[in-house]
């Protein structure tokens, strides 16, 4: 039976290498313990935060309510000088927030995936509103529906033009370039083993071990629990990490 820190946490299809490329849990297993620990002693992910200046929207309570548990993922690397550090992420937004002090940010530029995504949304928005005031069987509202879809396909595009992906043997690419699948899903490149790693790369770091768990109620189809561990997710994750982790040398 293979050791816990032996696990493969991600991993995926290099065209490049023609090969699989990836990457165990190692010391990310126990590092991911701690933070548990943490969470559960504090209640919200606001860490650096003294008590009297937590912010509301940082509880973990939330996670324990209807809207339903989070991933989180830490990544044990080491730097050019040889220390050994730990970088930790949340999957996609916490409770609205791209960014929390603490925790590795998106792979894209907030303020620019707003500027795209606020505008496209609203309008997005004010179709289904004009559509949902219509008969369920009128032509118009077939109409709108079908325009509402090509909007929010060209909004999604666009937004994913703005990913752009750095691996360790120094290449940069747009996501819809290194994404092996048909059709890219909402949320790609938002996960947490995508953010470490793309965090790794910027810095000059060195993964020697990622693992990723989940936090608080179980998900609507129970596939995932509270307090347990996780490899990256097939949908999302796994068509580009092999392009991510391309070079790669713990």
């Amino acid at each position: 039976m293979r050791a816990s820190h032996d696990m493969v946490s991600c991993s995926g299809f290099c065209v490049r290498c023609n090969t699989e490329h990836s990457l165990s849990q190692g010391p990310a297993r126990q590092a991911c313990r701690e933070l548990m620990a943490l969470l559960e002693e504090k209640r919200r992910i606001d860490l650096h935060a003294p008590d009297s200046e937590a912010d509301p929207r940082f509880s973990t309570d939330v996670l324990f309510s209807e809207a339903r548990g989070h991933m989180f993922g830490v990544m044990v690397y080491r730097d050019g000088q040889g220390n050994l550090g730990a970088a930790k992420a949340f999957s996609g937004q916490y409770n609205g927030s791209w960014l929390v002090d603490g925790w590795v940010g998106p792979v894209v530029d907030v303020a620019e995936f707003e500027r795209v995504n606020a505008p496209g949304e609203r309008a997005v928005k004010a179709m289904g509103r004009r559509m949902e005031a219509l008969e369920a069987g009128a032509r118009a509202r077939q109409v709108l529906k079908r325009q509402r879809r090509i909007m929010s396909r060209k909004l999604m595009g666009e937004l994913f033009g703005l990913y752009r992906l750095r691996n360790f043997a120094g290449e940069s690419r747009a996501l819809a370039e290194v994404f092996l699948g048909n059709g890219i899903p909402t949320g790609t490149g938002d996960c947490c083993a995508p953010k470490l790693l793309h965090h790794a790369v910027r810095n000059r770091l060195t993964p020697l071990g990622l693992a990723e768990f989940y936090w608080g109620r179980e998900n609507r189809s129970g596939s995932k629990r509270h307090g347990e561990f996780y490899p990256a997710c097939e949908e999302k994750c796994r068509p580009i990490l092999g392009f991510l982790l391309c070079g790669v040398h713990p």
